[in-house]
């Protein structure tokens, strides 16, 4: 593809070495594929892939968020809440596409209240890949979160993925999945769970004798979930469920949302 800007249709394809990125920005600017050798390493479908979650990540209590005096309400799109933000449903446009980078944009605009871009960038090489996101105002301030829900496969033939992270804590879990408030020992799993790292989410996947993946950001929040059969999921994320209203973080005309993460990889 060109370098110039354009409302495509097409998948996007990042190469370097035997690895390929596919990145779909008609379906939410979301990786539809990661192979490493071959090797394919996110459940597919286009529900799953990596999926950036912004302006809000996980769970807003009840659809609803207060912007100084002034409550919101999203669609309940996960009844009771309002799941992973909206632009994991919005057609991006690309900015810039090369052999191993790539750049992306897309408005906010309704359901969410206020108007905004948010910028997507990956950048791949033969073992990490790294993608930044910015949320930008074109107006009045609002708090937001920014992060990636990627669904790994739970196997690799035959390999079944083990998970090995420290958090400092993990987010105690109400009967209506938000956070209580609570902060306790990390329990064992399985999760669909917030966990603290407050000095950056370091996680690491292995499937013995086929690959390890380290997941890292100066994010400090993951949210850990793998209560399904086909896939785990390691979601970096800039702030915990229900954060729009717990831990807001204000986007302003003079300070953007920035985050990043990187996949690290090593065959074993």
């Amino acid at each position: 593809m060109s370098s110039s800007s354009s409302s495509s249709e097409e998948k996007v394809r990042l190469a370097a070495g035997d690895v390929e990125v596919t990145v779909a920005p008609a379906n939410g600017c979301r990786v539809d594929s990661l192979r490493i050798g071959g090797t394919e390493l996110l459940r597919q479908g286009e529900r799953y892939g990596s999926f950036p979650m912004v302006p809000w990540c996980g769970r807003t209590g009840n659809g609803r968020f207060l912007n100084g005096a002034t409550w919101h309400q999203l669609p309940l799109n996960s009844p009771p809440h309002a799941i992973h933000g909206t632009v994991r449903d919005t057609a991006w446009r690309t900015v810039r596409a090369g052999g191993s980078d790539a750049a992306f944009t897309c408005d906010l605009a309704e359901p969410w209240p206020y108007p905004g871009r948010v910028t997507q960038t990956f950048e791949l090489s033969e073992d990490s890949l790294t993608l930044q996101l910015g949320v930008e105002t074109y107006g009045d301030s609002f708090p937001a979160q920014a992060g990636w829900h990627p669904w790994f496969n739970r196997k690799l033939g035959d390999s079944a993925v083990e998970l090995d992270f420290t958090p400092r804590w993990q987010e105690e879990r109400g009967d209506d999945h938000l956070p209580t408030g609570r902060r306790v020992a990390p329990a064992p799993g399985p999760w669909d769970d917030c966990f603290g790292m407050p000095d950056g989410v370091d996680v690491t996947l292995t499937w013995p004798g086929v690959l390890e993946l380290r997941v890292t950001s100066r994010a400090p929040w993951v949210v850990v979930y793998d209560e399904q059969e086909a896939a785990v999921c390691v979601e970096p994320q800039s702030g915990p469920p229900n954060g729009l209203n717990t831990d807001p973080r204000l986007v302003t005309p003079i300070e953007p949302l920035e985050v990043a993460t990187t996949f690290a990889w090593r065959r074993l």
